[in-house]
C-alpha cells in the first residue's frame, strides 16, 4: 500500500483551512481574480503589497530606477522563488486545489455562481451579483533553467513531469505555456503548467449543493479564444507564445521584428523553432476546455439548477457588456455614471470600484490589442468625464507592447480629466512598484458611496434586454458575447 507523503497530508489540512497550496502560483491571473471575488464576497477590499503597502511601494519604486540589467535579473530571480520544486508534482491533486478555492468564500445560500475562464470582466460581474467564481485554470510554476529562445528543449524537459502529474489527476489537463516574448524575464527559470478541469469534481460539487439555492443559475463562462499549439500527450499541451498583439502566427514567423527583438535582448538566436503546430487549441490562460461543460450540464440536470452559457471569443470581449452594465446599475441607484476605471491584467479592484462609484473596464495586459479593443470602447459608449487607468509592467519592452504615449492618449478621451493611477510613466513598463502603487494610489480618489445590494438576476435580464443581448446577438451587437440558455432542468 502506498501511503500519502506527509507533505501531501499537511497540504490537504491546510487547504480545508483556506490556505493555498504551495505549489499554485500566486501572482496570476486567475488566483488573483478568485481572491478579489471572494474578498468582496466578504465584504473586503484586495490589498496589495501586504501588511504595510506603502513601504513595498517604496522598495520596488527604488528597484524600477536600478539599472536596466540589474532590474531584470532580480525579476527573473523572484520568478524563481516563487516558483515551486518539481518534486511538489508528486503533491499535486485537483481536489486539494478546488478544495483550497472553495474555502476562500463565505458560506451561505447564492442564486447562482461562475464556473469556467479567468477573466477580470468576470470578477466585476461577481461583484455586482454578490455570487462565487470556480476556476476551471490554475498555474503551478516549477522551477527549471532553459534558454528562453529553445522551446523544443522546454518542451522535451516537461514531457516525464507532466504525465508525472497527469498520471495522479485524471481530471486535469497541462497546457504548458513558454512565452519568451511578454514573459521573458521569467521563462529562463520557470516552466508554466496551466492546469484546467475537466470535471467540476467533488469539492465543487459538494460547494454548489451546499450554498447554491434551489433553481439556483450556473453561469458557464466560456472564453473561445484559442492558440496555434502542440499536443504532446492525451491531456498535455504546449503553447508556444501568449495573448497580446502579436498573433499566434507571428510567433513562427523568421521576421525581422523577432531578430531585432532577440538581438536587443542578448540572445544568440534570429527566430525561434517551437515545435510544430497540431492546430488551435483553447489558450492556455484565458480559454475555456469544453469537457467541462458537459459534466456541468449534467450535474445541473441531476440537481436541478440552470445553465447559461456566457460565450466570447476574445477575452476583453466582455468588458464592454459589464462596463455599461454598471454604468445601467448606476443610472439606476440615482448615482453619476460618467467614471471610468481601466484596470490593467491582475490589478483588479471591484470593492474599490463599487465604493467609489467607479465603471470598470478591465484590459487583458498592456498591448496594443488591449488598449485597441479600449479604444473601440470608448468609440461607440457615451463620452466619460473622468476616465482612470492602471497599467501592469512586466518589466521590458515586449514586441506588440503599447507605449506610455498610446495609454495617454486614452486618458485624453476624458471630456474633464484623464489620470493614471500607480504609475510611474518613467518607469513604465519596469514600474514594479505599479502592483502595489495601483491599489494604494486607488485609495485616495474622491468620493465614496455606500455599498449597494447586488443585482438581482432579473435585473440582469431586464439590463440585457435593454442591451439587446441574446443567444443569437453577438453578430449583430455592439457585446460580442452570447447568452445560451441550456434548459438543462430536469
Amino acid at each position: 500500500m502506498q501511503f500519502p507523503s506527509p507533505y501531501l497530508t499537511i497540504t490537504n489540512q491546510l487547504a480545508s483551512m483556506g490556505v493555498k497550496p504551495k505549489y499554485i502560483t500566486d501572482l496570476d491571473s486567475a488566483t488573483t481574480a478568485l481572491r478579489a471575488t471572494a474578498k468582496f464576497l466578504h465584504g473586503k477590499e484586495l490589498r496589495s503589497g501586504g501588511f504595510a503597502p506603502s513601504l513595498a511601494a517604496s522598495i520596488t519604486d527604488a528597484v524600477s530606477y536600478l539599472p536596466k540589467e540589474l532590474g531584470k535579473d532580480l525579476s527573473t530571480v523572484s520568478g524563481w522563488v516563487s516558483a515551486s520544486s518539481p518534486n511538489v508534482l508528486n503533491d499535486v491533486r485537483a481536489e486539494t486545489m478546488s478544495q483550497w478555492v472553495v474555502n476562500q468564500y463565505p458560506q451561505r445560500r447564492y442564486p447562482a455562481a461562475v464556473i469556467g475562464s479567468s477573466n477580470g470582466a468576470a470578477v466585476h460581474l461577481c461583484a455586482a451579483l454578490g455570487i462565487p467564481w470556480l476556476p476551471q485554470t490554475l498555474l503551478v510554476s516549477l522551477r527549471h533553467p532553459v534558454d528562453p529562445d529553445e522551446p523544443k528543449q522546454e518542451l522535451e524537459w516537461a514531457k516525464a513531469p507532466a504525465q508525472q502529474l497527469l498520471a495522479r489527476n485524471p481530471d486535469l489537463c497541462v497546457y504548458q505555456m513558454h512565452d519568451p516574448n511578454q514573459d521573458r524575464l521569467k521563462v529562463p527559470r520557470v516552466t508554466y503548467f496551466r492546469l484546467k478541469r475537466t470535471r467540476l469534481g467533488t469539492q465543487f460539487q459538494q460547494f454548489l449543493q451546499q450554498n447554491l439555492e434551489p433553481g439556483a443559475t450556473l453561469f458557464l463562462l466560456e472564453c473561445q479564444y484559442s492558440w496555434l499549439s502542440t499536443q504532446v500527450s492525451d491531456r498535455h499541451f504546449f503553447q508556444f507564445g501568449g495573448k497580446g498583439k502579436l498573433a499566434p502566427d507571428d510567433y513562427f514567423q523568421h521576421s525581422q521584428q523577432i531578430a531585432d527583438f532577440l538581438q536587443q535582448n542578448g540572445s544568440q538566436h534570429r527566430y525561434w523553432e517551437p515545435p510544430a503546430p497540431d492546430g488551435r487549441l483553447p489558450e492556455s490562460e484565458w480559454g475555456f476546455e469544453g469537457a467541462l461543460r458537459d459534466d456541468v450540464e449534467q450535474f445541473a440536470r441531476q440537481h436541478g439548477f440552470r445553465v447559461r452559457r456566457i460565450v466570447f471569443d476574445f477575452p476583453q470581449d466582455l468588458s464592454p457588456l459589464v462596463a455599461d452594465l454598471y454604468r445601467w446599475w448606476y443610472q439606476e441607484r440615482g448615482l453619476p455614471s460618467d467614471r471610468l476605471l481601466v484596470e490593467s491584467f491582475v490589478y483588479l479592484q471591484p470593492w474599490w470600484a463599487l465604493r467609489l462609484g467607479l465603471v470598470p473596464f478591465w484590459t487583458v495586459f498592456n498591448d496594443r490589442m488591449s488598449a485597441e479593443r479600449l479604444n473601440n470602447y470608448l468609440d461607440s459608449a457615451k463620452s466619460y468625464d473622468e476616465i482612470y487607468m492602471t497599467l501592469f509592467s512586466n518589466g521590458l519592452k515586449a514586441l506588440g507592447q503599447a507605449s506610455i504615449e498610446e495609454w495617454l492618449s486614452i486618458l485624453n478621451r476624458a471630456r474633464d480629466r484623464g489620470q493614471f493611477i500607480g504609475v510611474n510613466e518613467q518607469t513604465y513598463p519596469g514600474d514594479l512598484a505599479s502592483y502595489t502603487r495601483h491599489y494604494t494610489d486607488l485609495k485616495k480618489l474622491e468620493g465614496r458611496y455606500p455599498m449597494p445590494e447586488p443585482l438581482t438576476l432579473q435585473q440582469l435580464d431586464n439590463f440585457l434586454t435593454q442591451a439587446g443581448v441574446s443567444e443569437a446577438s453577438a453578430e449583430r451587437s455592439r457585446y460580442p458575447v452570447q447568452w445560451i440558455d441550456q434548459h438543462c432542468r430536469v
